[in-house]
């Protein structure tokens, strides 16, 4: 079995990588807290964050540990972090009461804000920049989610002027932000195959730390947003 290539990242990418990791959690936190009943709304910001805490944490240790260092088919982040995150959003969260309160409560356009925090897909064009991640996919995956980011201020401008259209362009929007994770994800995947298989260039920078928490945390988050937004646009 391999184990993961070092590809050479130059420190300052990697520090300012974790200083805006972390951004993401607390957004979705003060957008439910927003939406929270009241005498709640600490309680469940900090229960979020709390959360999210605790899983960077184990992240981070498991990546220390040297458990993501095998080259693996599916990869190994994926088995020990995204996919128990995934099961535990769609089986435990979506199910709960308060989830179902909070989505009712929450704005359409507060879903969509919340993408902006896909601008950190700019790390996938740096690291395509330093050649440690193959050049197709980071740049689809990157410039995808930079689009994402920058077009959903388009479409919360338009659903907070209640344009005629705003509707059917919120669902055009979220259609492609949620191809572009499933893109991202899937293409991961087969090109770990094609690695193992040839030994071509894989995607082994995203296994390791700090660029682990991008497949450990982003695609079961983002597709449980956009999945929550497809149900509150049938809503509206």
């Amino acid at each position: 079995m391999n184990t993961l290539t070092q590809y050479f990242v130059p420190e300052w990418i990697g520090v300012l990588f974790l200083t805006v990791i972390f951004i993401p959690t607390i957004m979705i936190g003060l957008m439910v807290k927003k939406a929270a009943p009241a005498g709640s709304k600490s309680n469940v910001f900090y229960a979020i964050i709390g959360f999210f805490a605790l899983y960077f944490t184990y992240v981070t240790i498991a990546s220390f540990n040297d458990m993501f260092v095998k080259v693996f088919l599916p990869p190994i982040v994926l088995l020990y972090c995204t996919f128990p995150l995934a099961v535990f959003l769609f089986t435990v969260v979506i199910n709960l009461k308060i989830y179902k309160i909070l989505l009712e409560n929450l704005k359409l356009e507060d879903l969509v804000r919340v993408h902006i925090f896909r601008l950190i897909g700019v790390f996938f064009v740096l690291l395509a920049y330093q050649k440690a991640l193959p050049g197709f996919f980071a740049l689809v995956a990157g410039f995808g989610d930079i689009i994402t980011a920058i077009t959903s201020v388009f479409v919360v401008n338009a659903i907070s002027n209640k344009k005629p259209f705003a509707k059917k362009l919120t669902f055009i929007w979220n259609v492609f932000g949620f191809i572009d994770i499933l893109f991202t994800a899937v293409t991961a995947i087969v090109l770990t195959k094609i690695s193992i298989d040839t030994g071509a260039m894989g995607v082994d920078t995203l296994a390791q730390f700090p660029f682990c928490f991008i497949p450990a945390f982003a695609p079961p988050v983002i597709i449980f947003l956009h999945i929550a937004i497809f149900k509150k646009i049938r809503s509206v």
